[in-house]
């Protein structure tokens, strides 16, 4: 052990939760696991929702075991998944969140492209369109009347925070990508009050923003006897969007590179100092979010490993082989071509039957269906690199931005096979790693925020490269077809 002082970082996906100790200086960033806790959605008579009593459960369970364990923690940062959100009355919420791939946004959608043209929207606000972007499940809820009782509405990183102090604010990372934030001012964006009004719905629901590195407050005296912590303990913002969190701790040495955070969504884009709002952009449908530090985060949403543990879930209801590593050898020893979808197609956001919905796309469109559980492997994998060396590509040329090597983070990094497929396809370098990125995130923010360490993103860029080895893929072919099937890596510190 050495005398670091320690953060806890509270970070919460799509499929589920860890809660970490982070010992951050000047020449150390580490991460000690406390608790690990699965998130998933819930049918409910409403529809699709998150079940938040759990997650509560175990965010509030780890942070105990993590305050028994080190008493010394400074402070408390939560980020999590995007767009969903809880409506809150007098301090309670009402009702639980929906889930963003619940069926209900499509009406949201219609409603709000009657008053705003999708064109205007993408001035107004630099959004990727997505149809559960928060402004189109607010009106969801406008239409029903269940806005009319509230007095606020909090996503979810921000609904914990509030929990933990009593402070209700709206950190602007995760704000960006509710679709009514003003796009291009940095850390200095507010609410469109404009778009709000426009769109009719109720202005005082949205709290006071603040950016990453803020110190939202301490923990209530309720909150901090229940959890066991020091009752100065901080709660700082961080890039409460995870993938905010996880392109802060890209082990970046220069400035040429894309990034890829893959876990079930694959988010790939790079980071600017400015938004692109071409039309070019709009019919790419790439989108502008808040970074840390008043940075872009210009990027493309991919559907990511969903698109795996989908089918994997699938088969397992069924009682067929769904175990990861073996399917993944046995996807790696496919020798004959297979089938390249669409991997942005929305027929696979809701939950369901997905190698029967890829089978289906590929009759579709001319192409043979998978045979084998492996060839369906294969088949995700390569449509998944195909996705994301198109959106890299694209990302590079309106953005004018030179990109001579992808950094691949998150889960998706330990997916050797992935990583080369986008190395041979992309005709670039892959350095993959480290796979908690967004908790190295979380935590260097804090850290940063409590005096623990100083400099730029770049520099702390530099204490992850110098801190994590990551592995890398050399291109085995310069185009979109790979030469051979397996992976070839090599570990690098660099």
């Amino acid at each position: 052990m050495t005398g670091a002082t320690p953060v806890a970082a509270v970070d919460l996906g799509a499929t589920s939760g860890r809660v970490m100790l982070g010992y951050v200086g000047p020449t150390e960033l580490r991460l000690q696991p406390i608790a690990r806790f699965p998130n998933g959605p819930v049918h409910r008579d409403t529809g699709l929702h998150w079940d938040i009593d759990q997650l509560r459960s175990g965010v509030f369970g780890g942070l105990a075991v993590a305050a028994s364990a080190e008493p010394g923690i400074r402070s408390i940062g939560v980020d999590a998944w995007a767009v969903d959100y809880a409506l809150m009355a007098g301090g309670s919420m009402l009702g639980t969140p929906h889930h963003y791939r619940d069926d209900r946004n499509d009406a949201g959608v219609a409603a709000v492209h009657a008053q705003v043209t999708p064109a205007e929207l993408y001035a107004a606000n630099g959004l990727q369109h997505l149809s559960f972007n928060t402004l189109f499940q607010l009106e969801v809820d406008r239409a029903a009347g269940a806005l009319d009782a509230a007095d606020t509405f909090l996503l979810i990183p921000d609904l914990f925070a509030f929990w933990l102090t009593g402070r209700a604010i709206g950190e602007r990372t995760n704000a960006s990508t509710t679709g009514l934030l003003r796009v291009g001012a940095g850390d200095a964006a507010q609410w469109d009050d404009a778009l709000i009004a426009k769109l009719g719905l109720p202005r005082h629901l949205f709290p006071e923003l603040v950016s990453a590195g803020s110190t939202i407050g301490t923990l209530t005296p309720a909150m901090a006897a229940e959890l066991g912590f020091a009752p100065d303990t901080a709660v700082t913002a961080v890039g409460s969007h995870d993938t905010a969190s996880a392109v802060v701790a890209i082990p970046a040495t220069g400035t040429d590179y894309a990034y890829i955070s893959c876990g079930t969504w694959g988010l790939v884009g790079v980071e600017l100092e400015s938004p692109v709002l071409t039309e070019a952009s709009r019919a790419a449908n790439f989108t502008n979010e808040g970074g840390v530090d008043g940075r872009v985060r210009f990027l493309h949403n991919v559907m990511g490993l969903w698109l795996l543990s989908e089918s994997l879930r699938v088969w397992g209801e069924a009682g067929l082989a769904a175990d990861l590593p073996t399917l993944l050898d046995a996807a790696s020893a496919v020798q004959t071509p297979v089938a390249i979808f669409d991997a942005n197609d929305p027929t696979f956001l809701a939950p369901g039957d997905m190698p029967a919905r890829i089978a289906e796309w590929c009759r579709g469109h001319g192409q043979p269906a998978p045979r084998s559980q492996a060839e369906l492997v294969r088949s995700i994998l390569e449509s998944l690199a195909d996705a994301f060396a198109r959106a890299v590509e694209t990302a590079s040329v309106l953005s004018g931005t030179a990109v001579s090597v992808i950094h691949i983070v998150g889960g998706g990094s330990q997916n050797a096979l992935l990583c080369q497929l986008t190395a041979d396809r992309s005709g670039l370098p892959v350095l993959a790693g480290p796979v908690e990125a967004t908790a190295l995130g979380n935590v260097l923010v804090q850290a940063r925020a409590q005096g623990l360490i100083s400099g730029s993103l770049e520099s702390l860029r530099s204490l992850v490269a110098a801190t994590h080895p990551v592995v890398r893929y050399s291109p085995r072919t310069v185009g979109r077809r790979s030469a051979s099937p397996r992976p070839s890596a090599s570990r690098s510190g660099a």
